[in-house]
């Protein structure tokens, strides 16, 4: 595909699955209307107390995935319904997983979390994700009509080996549903976002949770925004709920790539191995 049309979802989650689902998928049904692929943010499911969120858990595909699949089905694009909750075999701990709808309301990849959220932050959020979360163990790239989408979630973006491997395996795009907090997303967050588009010479698309969520939840900063291979941002959105659209152009990577050729430059002899990428669609 030479241009692919992104629409990231900026969504505030609350404590009410239910009532998240409607409102994230009115905004994903907004959002397909002229796209190839709608993306949206972390917890989409829910954000408030950790044993809310236990409860919240649901089999993937399942009732808080299946209206993202019908919105792909409906409008005839992709859709990475951000991250949900994914009943794994211990209650206590269920996965964090990223889901993607292909244009016929097929599942055709799941990513689950490798990275979790357990930080101790002066003035700022304290948490233990692995409390509540049990990781992933595998990265993942799928396949949209030949562009490489490499799958991650929010902390992973402090783990640029993750998206090295993403981008050798074929991800030419790097999504990033996220709820990143606001205390560390006002310092951290486009720096980060625009450095792995940087050395991978890779688009990176980051649909952001807002606002303050449900009570327990930590509030996030928002700020939804693609950056293209050279680093440069060029869609975002603020604090609040929306949607910002781009065009990404394929041939931009290709530039990049040709221009500061990072991964052709390496000396993957002289480090340790890279664990092999998953390619979708084995989703199971």
């Amino acid at each position: 595909m030479g241009i692919l049309r992104v629409a990231l979802v900026g969504f505030e989650a609350r404590d009410d699955v239910d009532d998240n689902i409607a409102r994230a998928a009115s905004l994903a049904r907004e959002a397909a209307a002229g796209s190839d692929l709608v993306v949206l943010p972390e917890y989409v499911q829910y954000r408030g107390t950790d044993d809310g969120f236990r409860a919240s858990a649901r089999p993937i595909p399942g009732a808080t995935t299946a209206p993202f699949a019908d919105i792909a089905r409906e409008h005839g694009c992709w859709v990475l319904a951000g991250s949900h909750a994914e009943a794994s075999g211990d209650p206590a701990r269920p996965f964090n997983t990223a889901v993607l709808f292909d244009r016929s309301g097929a599942l055709l990849a799941r990513y689950r979390k490798l990275h979790l959220f357990d930080v101790s932050v002066d003035d700022g959020p304290a948490d233990r994700e692995s409390a509540r979360v049990t990781p992933g163990d595998r990265a993942v790239v799928a396949d949209v009509a030949g562009t490489g989408i490499g799958l991650s979630i929010c902390y992973d973006l402090r783990f640029p080996e993750l998206y090295r491997a993403l981008a050798l395996a074929g991800a030419e795009v790097l999504a990033v549903p996220s709820v990143f907090t606001e205390r560390t997303g006002r310092d951290h967050w486009e720096v980060l976002l625009r450095a792995r588009a940087i050395e991978n010479g890779a688009w990176v698309m980051a649909a952001g949770a807002c606002g303050r969520g449900g009570p327990g939840a930590i509030p996030a900063w928002g700020h939804s925004m693609v950056v293209d291979p050279w680093g440069r941002v060029v869609a975002a959105l603020g604090m609040t709920e929306g949607i910002v659209r781009a065009e990404l152009d394929m041939a931009a990577v290709a530039a990049a790539r040709r221009q500061i050729p990072v991964l052709a430059n390496r000396r993957p002899e002289a480090l340790p191995p890279v664990r092999e990428v998953e390619l979708a669609p084995e989703v199971g």
